[in-house]
């Protein structure tokens, strides 16, 4: 897969979230009238699209009646110690950029806490976290295979 594309109301408010994240911008360019980016970081690359006029998102993650778009999903068995710990620090790094420039970030909300989970014969760690649109953003550590 090429990327990942997520419409945004604000695209600064979205980039200074996905860079909390360890992602970094890899290009800048509008579409039509647009701005646009492509991110990349946790082993893939993001597309970053504002959109004027924006209406709220549909709830994916809260709704199990909802249709399309439910999450991405990032790995990080090569890049975390472990993923409570990974988690933890976020919290703190979002609580911080909250208090000190709360117009750019809000506290880390957390859909999903770490919870173990059987996929097939693996046992993976998971969170669930929304981002600055409230879209679900998915993180899985595998525990044993």
């Amino acid at each position: 897969m090429h990327h990942a594309s997520i419409r945004t109301a604000n695209i600064h408010r979205a980039i200074a979230f996905y860079e909390k994240l360890g992602f970094t911008v890899s290009e800048r360019f509008t579409t039509g009238m647009t701005l646009a980016c492509w991110l990349k970081g946790l082993g893939g690359r993001l597309e970053l699209i504002q959109i004027p006029e924006p209406l709220p998102a549909p709830d994916a993650f809260g709704d199990e009646h909802y249709v399309g778009y439910y999450h991405v999903s990032f790995d990080l068995t090569d890049s975390a110690t472990d993923l409570p710990s990974w988690l933890e620090s976020l919290k703190e790094s979002f609580k911080e950029a909250s208090e000190q420039n709360p117009e750019q970030f809000q506290p880390l909300k957390v859909l999903l806490e770490p919870t173990q989970q059987m996929i097939g014969n693996r046992v993976y760690e998971v969170a669930f976290i929304a981002d600055t649109d409230g879209l679900p953003l998915e993180f899985l550590y595998l525990i044993k295979t």
